[in-house]
């Protein structure tokens, strides 16, 4: 019979399917698709002979228990309420393709799902609350939605089921399709977390505030400022990965002196989807005058012998955190007089940093210690008139640091952002805090205010740190800091 789409074909019946179920958009073909129909035989081909892969007696993630407590202190906070975190949608990249996905920190926190479009529900209860995580299913069979849609999983891989889904999350599962319509109708009060489901934030708009979901964005972040067992232990798997793929870059740098900056990106990122889930932000790695551009991540410059290379990257585990690592190299594996003498400075100020790390300790103070000692360099050097208070003072060090010694780590690589100031950057530091130290002096190829032998030098050194009970516990130790062992660390990788 002929291909041609008649009121019988599968297209015409997902198109009534679609209009039944109030969905907006029914599965359609690629324009200038190959195939201009699906024949009555081929659908029905397509509907049988598919052996059942459901799968049954699935060990709960390794995270359930601790995301199970996440939701308990949740609910805690906020009784009575209802309380909805989206995962996100995918986003476009051009025309039909997307962006890989990477679910919302807060509902990745709450759940350890991955996936698109998952929504976690935490409706009021006589105790607490009653936790659903909305999801979609498996593709439909039946309509031909698994080889039909561009998301079907033919085209995209096999999702799990809701029962699958129960018994890995632990949390009850329904169909995510029918929430918003659910949502609609919902009587209360309501929060949710913005910017990631503009279908969902539609179903609510007139039940929520601004005022009201951006403390429950608040309490999501500053809830993550301590980590847990499970996090500690993830992110030392992030820097441990990192730390292989710094070796895996010292060892190429001859290719990369051969080619530029991206062979040290791609070798970098090998180590990351290999071991991980990606990168956990784009890598700078920057060459020569680059390293004094803070976020140089083009990576589409020369690496050349007698240069230094600022090498910031961090890998990302599967379950989304990530580490913050830079060290500078010298890319012939030795320093010269003046950028060993910029290095020193640079090491001395991020031991002064990491000293101060300690419980009971407050958050500025790392970064006070690393300034101090930078300032000092500074004007001993002749760069800027003291005495170093009066420097500290009116900031002058800054021309040539520049950035904040450090920031909060885990899940985002500036993690915690939406916390409270009072309680992030005029907090106290507690047991389970991570944080990065990474002082650093840049001079600029054009800064005029500099001996000519200092411009076009930046240096970083940045280390992942974990408060503990009786100090802190550098994550990234396992990467050498010193001037001398890091260019016997270097000679040895090279053989």
């Amino acid at each position: 019979m002929s291909e041609a789409l008649t009121p019988e074909t599968p297209e015409a019946v997902l198109d009534e399917a679609a209009d039944e179920a109030g969905e907006e958009e029914p599965i359609k073909q690629r324009k200038n698709g190959l195939y201009p129909g699906v024949s009555d035989e081929l659908a029905a081909s397509m509907k049988s002979g598919w052996a059942d892969t459901e799968l049954r007696g699935l060990t709960p993630i390794a995270q359930a228990e601790y995301t199970a407590a996440r939701r308990a202190a949740l609910s805690a906070r906020f009784p009575g309420e209802r309380l909805v975190i989206p995962a996100g949608n995918l986003k476009t990249r051009s025309n039909d393709t997307e962006y890989p996905f990477r679910a919302s920190v807060e509902y990745a926190y709450l759940t350890g799902n991955l996936t698109e479009d998952g929504v976690l529900v935490l409706e009021p209860a006589a105790e607490g609350h009653r936790a659903t995580i909305y999801l979609l299913p498996r593709s439909n069979r039946e309509n031909g939605e698994f080889w039909l849609s561009g998301q079907g999983e033919l085209w995209v891989g096999r999702r799990h089921s809701l029962a699958e889904a129960e018994q890995l999350y632990g949390i009850p599962a329904s169909d995510v399709r029918e929430l918003p319509a659910a949502l609609k109708e919902a009587t209360g009060p309501v929060r949710v977390v913005r910017g990631h489901d503009a279908a969902i934030e539609a179903a609510l708009t007139d039940k929520v505030t601004l005022e009201r979901d951006e403390e429950l964005r608040v309490f999501l972040s500053e809830a993550r400022l301590v980590k847990d067992e499970f996090e500690a232990g993830e992110l030392q798997k992030a820097v441990d990965s990192t730390v292989r793929g710094f070796e895996d870059v010292v060892k190429v740098l001859d290719k990369a002196e051969a080619t530029s900056e991206r062979f040290i990106e791609g070798t970098f990122f090998l180590r990351a989807r290999v071991e991980g889930n990606d990168i956990g932000y784009g890598s700078i790695c920057a060459s020569g005058p680059h390293a004094c551009t803070l976020h140089w991540v083009r990576n589409d410059g020369p690496v050349r012998s007698g240069d230094l290379l600022l090498l910031d990257a961090g890998v990302e585990t599967h379950t989304l955190y990530t580490a913050d690592v830079t060290r500078t190299l010298p890319v012939n594996g030795t320093y010269t007089e003046i950028q060993k003498k910029i290095y020193d400075a640079v090491y001395d100020a991020q031991e002064a940093g990491i000293a101060a790390v300690r419980p009971g300790a407050k958050y500025r103070d790392f970064h006070d210690a690393a300034q101090r000692v930078l300032t000092e360099r500074l004007v001993e050097w002749g760069l800027v008139e003291g005495p170093v208070e009066r420097v500290l003072e009116l900031g002058l060090q800054r021309r040539w640091t520049l950035h904040g010694t450090g920031h909060m780590l885990g899940m985002d690589v500036h993690d915690c952002a939406a916390a409270r100031t009072e309680t992030y950057v005029e907090g106290t530091l507690e047991p389970g805090m991570c944080l990065t130290v990474e002082p650093g002096l840049y001079f600029q190829a054009d800064d005029l205010t500099v001996p000519e032998e200092y411009r076009g030098i930046g240096v970083r050194i940045e280390d992942d740190i974990l408060v503990t009970e009786d100090g802190n516990r550098n994550l990234s130790a396992g990467l050498p800091r010193r001037s001398d062992e890091v260019e016997a660390w270097m000679a040895s990788l090279k053989g």
